[in-house]
C-alpha cells in the first residue's frame, strides 16, 4: 500500500468515526445499530474522490431493509457530508432513496412506492380509490357520500433538490404516524400529498392530529423554512365517478 492511500484510508476512518459521533448526537435513534460496513464504502468513496452513488445505494438497501425510516435515513447523510463541507448531490439522494425504497418488504414496492416520502404513489391511490368505488356500488352506496379526500400541501417556494427530499421525508414521516398503518395515501409531488379518508364522526380529529404531525415534524427535524406556514389541508369531496376521481388526482400532481 502507498502512503497516499495509506493516507486516504486513515482519513475514511475518521471521517466514519466524526460520523458516528455527530450523528448519534444529532439525528439517529437507536445508537446501537448505527455501523454497518456498508458505512464503510461510503467514507472510502469520499476520501478517493470517487462516485459515492453505488455507495449510497447499498447503505439506503441497509436502512431500509433494518426498518430505519427514509427521513432518518437522510438526516444521517446529510450529517457526513456537511462534514466534507457540501451537500450531497442529486444522484447521491436518489440511489439513497432508491435503495431504501427497493429493500421494502411491503406487497407495495418500488414502483408504487415515492422514494422521496416514503408514501405510496398516485398510481396506488388511484388503485385503492378503484376498490372504495366498487366496494360502495356493492352495498349500494356512493363513494362520495362515504368518504373524501384529505389534501395536504406544504410547498413554501422553490428550494433545491436535497432540501426538498429532506421535506417530503418529514411529510411522509408525519402523516404515516398521524393514520393508522395501511391507510390509502399518496406522494403527489412538489409539497402536495393526499390521503383517502372515511367521512365519519372523527374525520375533523383526523384532519387535526394530520396537521399536529405535519407542524411537530417540520419542528423536530428543523425544516419549518421548508413547510408553508400554515400547511394548507382541506376536505376534497371525492367526484361522482373513479374515472374523474383520478382525473382530480393527476390535476393535482406536480
Amino acid at each position: 500500500m502507498t502512503a497516499t492511500e495509506q493516507m486516504r484510508d486513515a482519513w475514511a476512518t475518521v471521517l466514519r468515526e466524526q460520523w458516528r459521533t455527530e450523528s448519534v448526537e444529532t439525528v439517529w435513534l437507536r445508537p446501537g445499530d448505527w455501523y454497518h460496513p456498508a458505512i464503510d464504502a461510503l467514507t472510502e468513496a469520499l476520501a478517493a474522490g470517487t462516485s459515492p452513488a453505488a455507495a449510497a445505494y447499498r447503505l439506503g438497501q441497509v436502512r431500509g431493509a433494518a426498518g430505519v425510516g427514509i427521513a432518518e435515513t437522510l438526516d444521517d447523510v446529510g450529517v457526513l457530508f456537511r462534514l466534507v463541507g457540501r451537500d450531497p448531490s442529486l444522484e447521491v439522494v436518489r440511489s439513497l432513496c432508491e435503495g431504501w425504497a427497493s429493500a421494502l418488504e411491503s406487497p407495495v414496492q418500488q414502483t408504487c412506492i415515492d422514494p422521496e416520502s416514503g408514501l405510496p404513489t398516485m398510481e396506488y391511490l388511484a388503485v385503492r380509490l378503484g376498490e372504495t368505488y366498487g366496494a360502495a356500488r356493492k352495498h349500494a352506496h356512493h363513494a362520495f357520500v362515504t368518504h373524501c379526500l384529505v389534501l395536504v400541501d406544504v410547498a413554501a417556494g422553490d428550494v433545491a433538490p436535497w432540501r426538498r427530499m429532506a421535506r417530503s421525508a418529514a411529510m411522509g414521516r408525519a402523516l404515516t404516524a398521524a393514520l393508522a398503518p395501511g391507510h390509502p395515501m399518496a406522494a403527489l409531488g412538489g409539497g402536495a400529498f393526499a390521503v383517502l379518508v372515511a367521512r365519519d364522526f372523527d374525520l375533523g380529529e383526523t384532519v387535526r392530529r394530520m396537521r399536529d404531525q405535519v407542524n411537530a415534524h417540520a419542528t423536530a427535524l428543523h425544516i419549518t423554512d421548508l413547510v408553508r406556514q400554515p400547511p394548507r389541508i382541506w376536505i376534497e369531496p371525492l367526484p361522482e365517478t373513479h374515472e374523474a376521481a383520478v382525473d382530480l388526482l393527476t390535476h393535482l400532481r406536480r
